[in-house]
């Protein structure tokens, strides 16, 4: 079977778009110290997380594609350009009322490849190197219930 891409930039993108369609002020939360996130660290708080207005008219040429999320933004009056894996994404929310989706922990891609390849290379040879309870653990779905 061949491995599924990650959904997290779609539901990125839809959700950007529903929140400007109820005219609320779409707001990221991205974990600061992930691989691939260029942001300005003065801005980012204590425990590694920085929220970042990616409305219309508080960012220029945003791109929200599948392998990166990239804009200009001013913060305290300097322009920055940002650039985000969309795996280093935590939320999108709506600034006025909080509305919008928790992703969880940061998805590290590369990581994930080479774990579900060693763990079809384990199934395919009947093997397994490890204790079968935590390949069970990793294999499940982290789903949380937002209210």
């Amino acid at each position: 079977m061949a491995e599924l891409t990650s959904r997290r930039p779609y539901l990125i993108r839809a959700l950007y778009d529903w929140v400007l369609d109820n005219d609320l002020t779409p707001h990221l939360l991205v974990a600061a110290d992930a691989p691939g996130v260029d942001v300005p660290r003065q801005f980012v708080t204590d425990d590694g997380k920085i929220t970042v207005n990616i409305s219309p008219n508080a960012v220029r040429g945003l791109a929200l594609e599948n392998q990166l999320i990239s804009f200009s933004a001013r913060f305290s009056g300097a322009n920055y350009n940002v650039a985000v894996p969309p795996g280093a994404v935590l939320a999108l929310y709506a600034r006025e009322n909080g509305e919008g989706m928790l992703f969880g922990e940061v998805e590290d891609t590369e990581t994930e490849s080479e774990e579900t390849l060693a763990t079809d290379a384990e199934s395919e040879d009947g093997s397994s190197g490890g204790d079968d309870g935590e390949a069970e653990k990793k294999k499940r779905a982290h789903l949380k219930v937002v209210k």
